[in-house]
């Protein structure tokens, strides 16, 4: 099966040729399938954010290439447009760009630039306000009169709203509460189920992306540092702490309850650590 999204040799170089020159990715390599769900983490500063506005033509490569459904989106002008719409770009604190007078007009936004008859926008727009757990009188009413995580579900909704086969977030749940970020990542759940879409999502959150993910990337000092499975990444937690990240809660007791003589594996959720525990006590 053919990778939905493959980078390759990805350089991006800031303000090139000046004395602020800066290089923000250097030859990063990698491929996404179809469905899944990655997990984007790394100090900041690491290139996260400028490599998630290269995934849907937003920044345009120095040199390499990106590669939606193996055409590349900048050989033509066209293919550079359908990528916008076909990879979603959710924004950290995206509440900021909402500007229309009602929900509804703001989640119909997108849609409306996509160029669809007013029948399929109204489908959209409620279909998407139903994933994201708004009600009919929300669409009614100013996005301005919302709390804080209803504002960040209608931008969420926007996004989804064209129906995007690749969803891209950058931190969806930062500085919402522990209910709050349930529901977001509850939603975005939900409309990778319904769709079968691919999930990228940034986040400092080690718990997060430890129970959510197939597959982790690792960024540091512009590079690629780690590719692999939440298993695969969190038991490299030493290398992981000196690049500045951390490691899920319940790895770290139970690399305490190892280094104290306990026969554990290190696990990377709560779930597996409560597994660990019952099979420890039956052991005894």
């Amino acid at each position: 099966m053919e990778p939905i999204l493959q980078v390759q040799n990805l350089t991006h170089t800031y303000s090139a040729g000046t004395p602020f020159e800066h290089t923000a990715l250097e030859n990063i390599n990698f491929s996404v399938n179809r469905g899944e769900f990655i997990g984007i983490i790394g100090h900041t500063g690491s290139g996260k954010s400028t490599l998630m506005q290269h995934l849907n033509g937003l920044l345009k490569p120095s040199s390499g290439q990106i590669l939606l459904d193996g055409k590349d989106i900048w050989s033509d002008k066209k293919l550079t447009r359908q990528a916008r719409f076909r990879v979603g770009l959710v924004f950290q604190y995206p509440e900021y760009q909402l500007f229309e007078e009602t929900v509804y007009k703001d989640i119909a936004f997108g849609p409306k630039n996509m160029g669809l008859d007013k029948a399929e926008i109204d489908r959209r727009v409620r279909q998407s306000a139903e994933f994201v757990g708004l009600t009919e009188q929300q669409l009614q009413s100013s996005p301005f009169d919302l709390s804080g995580g209803q504002k960040r579900r209608v931008a969420i909704a926007g996004v989804i709203a064209m129906e995007p086969e690749v969803l891209i977030l950058d931190e969806p749940t930062a500085g919402l509460d522990p209910v709050g970020r349930e529901e977001i990542l509850s939603n975005i759940q939900r409309y990778r189920q319904a769709k079968n879409a691919t999930i990228m999502m940034v986040s400092h959150s080690m718990n997060d992306v430890a129970r959510l993910t197939d597959r982790l990337l690792v960024l540091n000092g512009s590079h690629i540092a780690m590719n692999g499975t939440p298993d695969e990444v969190f038991c490299h937690a030493e290398e992981l702490e000196q690049m500045g990240l951390d490691i899920p809660e319940i790895t770290r007791v139970f690399l305490r309850l190892r280094a104290m003589g306990l026969p554990v594996e290190p696990v990377y959720t709560m779930e597996q650590g409560v597994a660990a525990l019952k099979k420890l006590k039956e052991g005894k």
